[in-house]
């Protein structure tokens, strides 16, 4: 399960310092302002589907991937975000 995270991370990491052409994923990573909106929508989106009851994997799935990819766009790296959850624990 994490290992599909992981490997999310590294196409980010990977796409931003070796762009491919016509890449959804660059587009992402290059334009923050469509790169936000994407966010926003996905998790509207989200949370219609939970409401409804349909769809929500293929959502949740849609959250994850945008959120990744604004995050690895805006330099947020997840061992922090990682590092900041394990300090919440109690």
């Amino acid at each position: 399960m994490l290992n599909t995270l992981e490997s999310l991370f590294k196409l980010a990491r990977n796409r931003k310092s070796n762009p491919l052409d016509g890449s959804y994923t660059n587009k992402l990573l290059s334009d923050k302002s469509l790169s936000k909106e994407k966010v926003l929508e996905e998790i509207n989106e989200l949370i219609e589907a939970i409401e409804e009851n349909k769809n929500t994997i293929h959502e949740a799935a849609d959250v994850f991937y945008h959120l990744v990819m604004y995050l690895e766009a805006n330099d947020v790296k997840i061992e922090n975000v990682m590092d900041e959850l394990n300090k919440r624990k109690k």
